[in-house]
């Protein structure tokens, strides 16, 4: 990996077969996209590690680039093929970087900082793919969500493909790492939150009920849907009425609907 450390110029053009493997450090996160990638540098710059990218993206990254040679940070500009490697996939879109992970807050620590008035949050249940995740991530982002609720043994992680698909919604809505489940609902409540769980059959319809102002929104698993005794324990259970032609909308498509509704009451 060539470090430049003189004047701005044009990055040097890798040897053939020098591009990196795929191995990274369990704290570093592989990121491709430009929007995510954008979103970090725009973010937490200090998180980069290492930069790739096509000829073509240098007139859109100059930005990034120059922050590079400032700070020493590894850039190579590779071919498609090492791109495509890079990223496992040919979804790219011309750079690749290896960032820092950001480790999700505790629960205490959000609602200690979290400002006072409506505020409306995910707890995902049992999600886990993470094209799923990106597409929720990008709603939360959209409708200004204050933070993705994680079960305390949840293996849900940022991937690259979730962040991706998620277009720098990654960086815009915080991680937040739940206790124990009974504990966090009692934390939730002592800050004013009442939980809603969303159900395909017997819930109150969305457009019709009240919504709370200050609601997280528990969202099930693809395909099995949420923990029945869960869904009992929380304080609202509601579905979205549709035209019956398909079962239901999956988990992003649900949440984007969700979000949009509870955005729509207390804009």
């Amino acid at each position: 990996m060539n470090r430049p450390s003189g004047p701005w110029g044009r990055p040097p053009a890798p040897s053939r077969g020098d591009a990196p493997t795929g191995v990274q450090p369990r704290d570093e996160l592989r990121l491709y996209g430009l929007n995510a990638v954008r979103a970090v540098f725009a973010r937490r710059p200090d998180a980069i590690r290492k930069l790739y990218l096509a000829e073509a993206r240098i007139p859109d990254l100059q930005p990034l680039l120059r922050w590079c040679v400032a700070n020493r940070v590894g850039y190579r500009v590779v071919d498609a093929p090492d791109l495509q490697k890079l990223a496992a996939g040919s979804h790219h879109e011309g750079v690749v970087a290896d960032v820092l992970r950001e480790a999700p807050m505790p629960l205490s620590t959000w609602l200690r900082d979290l400002p006072a008035g409506p505020q409306c949050a995910l707890w995902l249940d049992g999600v886990g793919n993470p094209h799923n995740f990106g597409a929720i991530l990008r709603s939360a982002a959209h409708f200004g969500i204050a933070a993705i609720l994680l079960p305390k043994d949840s293996t849900l992680a940022l991937s690259g493909a979730a962040a991706r698909v998620a277009e720098g919604g990654a960086e815009a809505v915080p991680l937040v790492r739940l206790g124990r489940a009974d504990n966090s609902i009692a934390q939730l409540h002592g800050a004013g939150f009442r939980l809603a769980a969303t159900v395909v059959e017997d819930g109150d319809d969305l457009f019709d009920c009240a919504l709370p102002s200050r609601l997280v929104y528990v969202m099930g698993a693809e395909g099995e849907g949420m923990d029945r005794a869960f869904a009992k324990a929380c304080d609202l259970r509601l579905s979205i009425p549709g035209s019956g032609a398909v079962e239901s909308l999956n988990v992003a498509a649900a949440t984007a609907v969700m979000l949009a509704e509870w955005r729509r009451r207390t804009r």
